[in-house]
Parts: C-alpha cells; structure tokens; sequence
C-alpha cells in the first residue's frame, strides 16, 4: 500500500498520525499543512520516538495539498497554528481541492464537529457517501464503555455498545444489543444506572483529541488494510427521512470505502429517537 495523508497537523492531526505510527500497520504517515515547519517539527518528533516505541513506519511532511495524492486514505484533521478542526467553507473548499488531487482515496473526517462538512461533501461535491466518513463516534463509545466498565466493576475492554444519532443531544445509546462477556448488559446494571450512563453522553462530547486521534487511526486502518471488525462512524445517509442526513451507525468497512452501513437493535423508543435524529 502508500501513504496515509493527514490533512492539518494541530493536536488532532498529530495524536492521530503518532496512533498510527506506534500501531505500525501502516508504511508512511505523511502530514500535511500549509504551516511547513510545524508539519515537519511534528513528524520529526514522532519518529524520534520509533526507537521507544518501536514502530518502523515512516512520518514525513509536505506544505501542498498536491501531495496527498496516491494516498490509501486521507485523513482531514485540525489547522496547526490553533488547532481548530477544519470545517465550513474554507473546509469545504479545502475538501474539494483534496477532493480534485486525490479522485479514489477514501476521506476520515476525525473531529467532532466535522458533520456538516461531510454532508456537504456528499450534496454540493458530489463526493460517494461510501467514501467519506467521520470517526469520531467510535472516540465518544470508548468513553461510554469507560464508564460502563465502572458502573460494572469490570474493565471498558469487557463491553460492547453502540451509540448511533447525533451527539450530543440526539444521541442513541443500542442498549438493547449491548453486553459484557457475551451477556446483555441490560441483566447486569439496573434500569436507572443504564439511564444513568445515557444521560452523561453530553458531558462526553466533543472528546479530546487522544481519543478522536486513537478513534481516526483504527479507522484509517481498517480502509487501509480490510477489516473484519464494525465500526460506529459518522456516515451520509442515503436512505430514510432525510436524503444524505449524517449520522452516527454501525458500518462494515472494506479496502478503501465503506461496504454497508448497518442497522443496530433498537427498542421502539430509541428506533424514534434515531428518526428524529435523523431529520434534524
């Protein structure tokens, strides 16, 4: 495979290019920002750390967008000078310069606040809703599980749960399919911690940029290299109330694109929930 590109080298550029390089599953991080001297004051210090760390990938820098081209997957992160998540116009005319230098490679959107710009991405670029996703909701699952974990005693690894609609206030948590060791979560923790732990999803969002970084890079690796696993991303929807609304779901992820977006288990209330999400 190439290179992963990263597009915008703040805090969330670079926690997500030293999560890929110390996972090591990709050859070639490359950073890119206008800011050519941060872009390669942060690559360097990151592959200075490769002996520590142990990883062999490689982390460069450009200052053009042109050279994300021929990238596996771009990633659009946050400004280097203030760190500020790229998004509006100037992101959606920077989507579409990246968009024109790079035709197939699929775009991760890794901020939290980066929704419009995917769906403007897909209703005004045109751009397939199979090739442009936000990773974020995976990093506001990670804390849910956290706190679930302690609600439990136990430890985050040992949950699984989805939290699919629009975070913060529309979010929906699938607690109907959600477990611990393989056994629904709903018999373990009474009623009113599981309403509990729904009601601390907005003190969550938006989650900093190590887990948004971590989230990105898990992502970025399954379009990379293929994928087994479901992930919970921001995705365009094209189907249902509202034609390319973005919302948080279970996807199955392929080389390069997303292969199809899932329905989780829902009750009948959080099935409603999700639609009115979904219009909004």
């Amino acid at each position: 495979m190439s290179f992963v590109a990263i597009v915008g080298c703040g805090a969330l550029g670079g926690s997500t290019g030293h999560a890929l390089a110390r996972r090591d599953r990709v050859p070639e991080i490359r950073f890119i920002d206008p800011e050519g001297a941060i872009a390669r004051g942060k690559a360097l210090d990151i592959m200075q750390s490769s002996p520590i760390d142990g990883f062999r990938a490689r982390v460069t820098a450009a200052d053009s967008f042109e050279a994300a081209a021929g990238a596996a997957v771009i990633v659009l992160a946050d400004a280097a000078t203030d760190s500020t998540e790229l998004g509006g116009d100037s992101g959606l005319a920077l989507l579409r310069r990246i968009a024109s230098v790079e035709g197939k490679a699929p775009i991760v959107c890794s901020g939290a606040t980066q929704r419009d710009l995917i769906a403007r991405g897909v209703t005004e670029l045109r751009l397939a809703s199979s090739r442009i996703i936000g990773s974020a909701p995976l990093a506001l699952e990670s804390a849910l599980r956290a706190l679930a974990g302690i609600a439990l005693d136990g430890s985050a690894p040992e949950v699984a749960l989805r939290v699919v609609g629009v975070p913060p206030g529309s979010a929906v948590v699938a607690w109907e399919e959600a477990s611990r060791g393989g056994e629904p979560l709903s018999g373990q923790l009474p009623a009113h911690v599981i309403a509990g732990l729904s009601a601390r999803i907005p003190g969550l969002w938006p989650p900093g940029p190590y887990a948004l970084g971590a989230a990105a890079a898990r992502i970025v690796e399954a379009l990379a290299n293929g994928t087994r696993r479901r992930f919970t991303c921001f995705v365009a929807m094209e189907a249902g109330p509202v034609r390319a609304a973005v919302t948080a779901m279970p996807v199955e992820l392929e080389m390069g694109a997303v292969r199809r977006i899932l329905q989780p288990a829902l009750t009948r209330q959080e099935r409603t929930m999700l639609e009115n999400a979904l219009e909004k």
